[in-house]
């Protein structure tokens, strides 16, 4: 198993254990579930390079990676809506999206063809995990100001979700034929 690899499954065995210091009542337990979070979505950048760089990209990784991405970001939205800090609306709209573009990959891959991450995608990649971070460490530096970063973040995770949603489904359409 190669860098890359071991990087998505770190990423992955990083879950529970996030899950665990979030909601639990461990001391500092919130701060150390955030770092927990922050590591495991640094991973996700560094495999997707280490595999182009090194020329190692596998069948295992391409399948794992986003497996891992998604897992990741649902255990914490789920674990959010849990503790009260998010709406359980925002969790289905972003989960939905994630359900609705695996099955059309999984569609594309039959015909063996493959739907490769788009901006947008990326984009909304991006947004989600600057909002679960936000949340995580409850708006701080924000709060301070009264300024609704935190809230801020969310609405654009949402925003670019349905976005990016959209955008895979009309440049796949042919696949749904």
């Amino acid at each position: 198993m190669n860098l890359a690899n071991k990087l998505t499954m770190l990423r992955i065995f990083l879950i529970p254990v996030f899950m665990v210091f979030l909601l639990n009542k461990i001391p500092h337990g919130a701060s150390i579930a955030a770092g927990i979070f922050i590591v495991a979505a640094i991973t996700d950048t560094l495999d997707g390079y280490i595999a182009r760089k090194r020329n190692e990209i596998t069948n295992l990784g391409k399948f794992m990676d986003p497996l891992a991405d998604k897992l990741l970001v649902s255990a914490a939205l789920i674990s959010l809506v849990q503790m009260g800090k998010l709406s359980a609306w925002v969790v289905v709209v972003i989960i939905g999206r994630e359900f609705t573009i695996s099955i059309l990959r999984a569609v594309a891959a039959a015909e063996g063809r493959v739907i490769a991450a788009s901006l947008w995608g990326k984009t909304k990649t991006i947004f989600q995990i600057i909002a679960i971070i936000s949340i995580l460490i409850n708006n701080f530096p924000f709060n301070y100001f009264n300024f609704p970063f935190d809230t801020i973040m969310v609405w654009l995770a949402v925003i670019f979700t349905i976005i990016s949603g959209v955008d895979y489904i009309i440049i796949n359409m042919d696949i749904l034929k």
